[in-house]
Order: C-alpha cells, then sequence, then structure tokens
C-alpha cells in the first residue's frame, strides 16, 4: 500500500531519533531538547529516513521505476550534506569559538553567541542509519505482506 511508503521511512527516523537520545542517556547527557536544537549524532535519523524511503519505493515499484531514481539520488544528495557540508559548518564553528575565546574582555562584552560545533555526522553515523533505514524497511515489508 502506498501509506506504508510514507509510514515506513517516519518510523524508521523516529526510531532512529529514539536511539539518539537513548545513547545521550547513556552518556549521561540526556535531554529532549536535542532532537531539536542538535545536528549530527548517533544514528544519522536523515539517513535512516532517505534510505527507508529509497528501499521501501524499490520494494513497492521496483528499482527501474522512476520514483526509485529520484529517492536514491535523494538519499545520495541529503547523505553527502550530512557528512560534507554541515561537518565543514562544525568544523569552522569550531575554529571560530576558539577566536572568540581568545578576544580581549572588552570585544566578549559583544555577546557574541557559541556557536555549536557538532553539526554533522561522520561516516560511521551515517551508516548506522542508513543500515538502520534497510533493516526497519526490509522488516516491515516482510511483516506488511
Amino acid at each position: 500500500m502506498s501509506y506504508q511508503l510514507f509510514i515506513i521511512p517516519i518510523i524508521a527516523a523516529l526510531i532512529a531519533q529514539g536511539l539518539k537520545l537513548a545513547l545521550d542517556g547513556i552518556k549521561g547527557n540526556f535531554d529532549f531538547m536535542h532532537l531539536i536544537s542538535e545536528y549530527g549524532g548517533m544514528p544519522s535519523s536523515h539517513t535512516a529516513f532517505v534510505i527507508s524511503l529509497a528501499t521501501m519505493i524499490a520494494l513497492k515499484e521496483g528499482m527501474a521505476s522512476s520514483a526509485f531514481a529520484i529517492s536514491l539520488i535523494m538519499a545520495l544528495i541529503v547523505i553527502r550534506d550530512a557528512i560534507g557540508f554541515r561537518r565543514t559548518l562544525g568544523k569552522q564553528s569550531k575554529t571560530l569559538n576558539y577566536i572568540v575565546r581568545e578576544l580581549s574582555e572588552e570585544k566578549k562584552r559583544e555577546h557574541l553567541p557559541k556557536l555549536p560545533e557538532e553539526i554533522g555526522h561522520n561516516p560511521l553515523e551515517v551508516f548506522v542509519g542508513g543500515l538502520l533505514g534497510l533493516s526497519i524497511s526490509l522488516l516491515a515489508n516482510l511483516l506488511l505482506k
């Protein structure tokens, strides 16, 4: 059914977000606000979502379908963005935060904000997110036949 193409990827992303919160809790850093205020972390929920979507489309419409081609290209763009662009922004934030820390007290009074340094994903976080999205979609496909 077509609703599965929509619901299963959302479930995959929610499970990834739940795992992120659980891992934060294990590290002693549990905070629901991390769901809306932070990017990155293990596993990548964006990757879980787009891989789940591409997998569901492949299973329901076939790998030769236009929808699968579009979803795969979208997944590659999202993954590239998570590893590349956002990670680069995180490195730049780290450098800018260092520069701000080194400023004189007079300059610090301008209330320069501390920028988030953990913005993107490392390859392992993306891999685990992709594996999670693939696994959830395959399992859902078996259970919902």
